[in-house]
């Protein structure tokens, strides 16, 4: 039987491997998306992991998992489906949604979480078609083209300063009265002169045929409503925690936002089960905290053990 089977290949599921193979443990990740990194693929430059001035996403998740395979960790591209405690309770079973299942002594979950979408009329018609959650991944296709981001957070206005790099014109729509991000970002921003920001504003509906060729957009404070010209628009309005598939299993509570209640040691109210990461509820979401959950999730892994 498995001494500790990861579900989530972020950077709190790759930091819990290395640590548990070089405890000694039997350790396996489960990845549902075929791609391991989460959100942190994404990033196009990581700049306050500590010790590391700068690097991709996509190189710091490669180093990461490189670094729990060498030590000889086991991958799976497969996704759970539900958990329940084993037959002697000493254990925990892990259904698959392929229908099979896997025991191990000790779960670590680390789904991560994904970008939460608008909800606004258009928004799924035109996925693919102009509208993107991800710059790095979709900017080079408007390069010299006029794009918007929609939010006000640390991700959505380093979506904005990496795209004044590529297009012409970039909007920053953000339905409150100030941005939330990071001050050191928010000068980043003022230095980016085809860069403007319009807030109080909210985007009712992504307009065009075959491609995004408007956003209507409400300002809340004049109560005017107009369609602002764009071809492309860019969502960063926060995260969704990968957590549905706990929301019926007992001993786990997820808060009002689905995000899983642990100690700061990583143990939940389910013998047995850790909960690392993003999915987490916590004040601060960074890969550095990330990294860290997935550590103390082993060390209490170790400590129960005993």
């Amino acid at each position: 039987m498995l001494d500790v089977l990861i579900i989530g290949a972020g950077p709190a599921g790759l930091s819990a491997a290395v640590y548990a193979r070089r405890a000694g443990m039997s350790c396996m990740v489960l990845e549902k998306t075929g791609m391991p990194g989460g959100q942190a693929l994404y990033a196009e430059k990581v700049e306050n992991y500590p010790g590391i001035p700068t690097i991709s996403g996509f190189d710091f998740i490669k180093n990461l998992k490189n670094q729990a395979e060498t030590l000889g960790t086991q991958f799976i591209m497969k996704a759970a489906n539900t958990i329940d405690m084993g037959e002697d309770s000493g254990s925990v079973n892990v259904q698959l949604t392929d229908g099979t299942a896997i025991e191990a002594k000790n779960v670590i979950l680390a789904m991560g979480a994904e970008r939460r979408h608008l909800e606004v009329p258009g928004e799924d018609r035109l996925r693919g078609k102009g509208v993107s959650y991800c710059a790095t991944c979709d900017g080079a296709f408007f390069r010299d083209k006029t794009v918007c981001v929609a939010g006000g957070g640390d991700s959505a206005v380093g979506e904005a300063l990496y795209l004044s790099g590529i297009c012409k014109k970039v909007y920053l729509i953000h339905r409150r009265s100030t941005l939330r991000a990071a001050a050191i970002v928010q000068e980043k921003l003022k230095s980016a002169d085809n860069v403007e920001v319009l807030l109080n504003t909210v985007i009712m509906e992504i307009k065009g045929r075959e491609m995004v060729e408007a956003l209507r957009i409400h300002n809340v404070i004049s109560g005017e409503i107009s369609d602002l010209a764009a071809d492309g628009i860019f969502i960063a309005v926060g995260m969704q925690p990968q957590t549905e598939f706990l929301r019926n299993v007992q001993g786990i509570e997820l808060d009002e936002n689905g995000y899983v209640v642990a100690d700061e040691n990583g143990r939940t109210g389910m013998a047995h089960v850790y909960a690392a990461g993003d999915i987490r509820k916590k004040p601060l979401r960074q890969i550095v905290t990330a990294a860290s959950d997935g550590a103390n999730c082993i060390k209490s892994v170790e400590n129960d053990l005993r």
